[in-house]
């Protein structure tokens, strides 16, 4: 198959021709080969390059799929030496997605005007988060732009893989619960009524489950509808109140005190918070701004709360480990000691690493025995829901039955 490519070489200089591959991916891994950096791919009947890797977004968004392609591909230009304008320029030129053409038009606007980067990406921060500018602000001030990059590129992808896991572990169990309900519910209000009229035509006694699972379809009929408009009624005024302070504060708290769960959200939460510590401290970003910045992008109100806490506790002169101390339920002891450490011998940003490093295997671990046992439990339930359905069927029918 041929694709048509656009590509620049490690001088920086514009290129582009026609390349043989058997796929895309191997037409991709041929060009990369040879140096190349890719900047447009069609052919073979098949996704552009910005399309194939941007992620998935339906609806014109900017995915961290987007971002983690795009700071691969700043970093590699910054190391061909083109210049902050032109590679702006350029990735605009061939942004497949509206809101990244724009947000990349604005920013060649912004440093043609004279503005820095990191001031250009901080206008947009529906695509560039408080991290992400504040930590393309330390690359220039170090000098090391296309590492930053790099680093961006690494941190966004593994915090998205790692976010993802753990989020799709508990939406397949929450659809199937869902689903089981709905079939519950249809069962009752539809199949079960009917059943009922024939076995009270019967003039028999009613088993007690049969009685029951008659109360519960009779109470839907009866009042389903209420319930409904209850629960919708319900849903909204719980949704206005988590979006308040103290009500994201008391979901974060229930999310965090759920067994088991609760465990796999808080290692999610301390991998987040030490990776995003180790990869600002080890781009230049002072303990304080690290922490301010962590506790924006954590994700959680109760460890906001407590980088809040340790941003003033460092202020005025405590270390980060005594403050995370004082919170011996949402911070184990092995991270207290180990930022200790990191403390003393002044090697905090390797040990940060260490410690995300340890919370993503422990994350990735307690997803997959989490999903080793969501099966097992599911089969369970539903077999006890549909054994409990035809049993308050057959039993009343069996009686009849005997009794001929």
């Amino acid at each position: 198959m041929e694709f048509k490519y656009e590509a620049l070489d490690q001088n920086g200089k514009a290129t582009s021709g026609v390349v043989n591959a058997p796929n895309q991916d191997a037409a991709i891994e041929a060009l990369q080969r040879r140096g190349l950096t890719i900047t447009s791919f069609t052919g073979g009947g098949s996704q552009g390059f910005m399309q194939k890797f941007g992620g998935i977004t339906f609806f014109g968004g900017a995915s961290n799929r987007d971002l983690v392609l795009l700071s691969r591909q700043i970093a590699t230009l910054f190391e061909a030496q083109v210049s902050a304008l032109r590679v702006f320029r350029l990735l605009a030129e061939q942004a497949s997605k509206p809101i990244l053409q724009q947000t990349l038009t604005e920013i060649s606007d912004d440093l043609q005007g004279g503005s820095s980067i990191s001031k250009a990406l901080a206008k947009h921060p529906k695509v560039f988060s408080d991290f992400y500018v504040n930590m393309v602000r330390s690359g220039e001030e170090s000098g090391k732009l296309d590492q930053t990059f790099l680093y961006l590129a690494d941190y966004i992808d593994r915090s998205y893989e790692l976010t993802s896991k753990a989020r799709n572990a508990l939406i397949y169990p929450a659809f199937i619960m869902l689903t089981f309900v709905a079939v519950m519910v249809l069962m009752l209000t539809v199949v079960i009524p009917k059943i009922g009229a024939i076995l009270e035509e019967s003039g028999q006694e009613m088993p007690f489950i049969t009685a029951v699972v008659l109360g519960i379809s009779n109470f839907f009929i009866d009042y389903g509808v209420f319930l409904l408009i209850a629960i919708i009624i319900g849903g909204y005024f719980l949704y206005r109140y988590v979006q308040t302070p103290a009500g994201k504060m008391a979901a974060d708290h229930l999310k965090l005190s759920i067994p088991y769960v609760g465990q796999l959200y808080q290692k999610l939460f301390l991998s987040r918070i030490a990776d995003n510590m180790h990869v600002m401290l080890s781009s230049g970003i002072s303990a304080v701004r690290a922490l301010e910045i962590t506790a924006s992008v954590v994700d959680n109100a109760v460890y906001e709360a407590i980088l809040h806490e340790a941003v003033e506790a460092v202020k005025a002169g405590t270390t980060i480990s005594q403050t995370l101390s004082r919170y011996p339920h949402e911070v184990p002891a092995i991270m207290v000691q180990m930022l200790q450490i990191g403390e003393e011998t002044g090697e905090l940003g390797s040990i940060l690493e260490r410690l995300a490093k340890f919370y993503n295997r422990e994350v990735n671990s307690a997803v997959d025995t989490l999903v080793s046992l969501i099966e097992p439990a599911l089969i369970i339930s539903l077999a006890l829901g549909v054994g409990f359905l035809l049993a308050a069927v057959l039993l009343p029918i069996y009686n009849t039955a005997g009794q001929i």
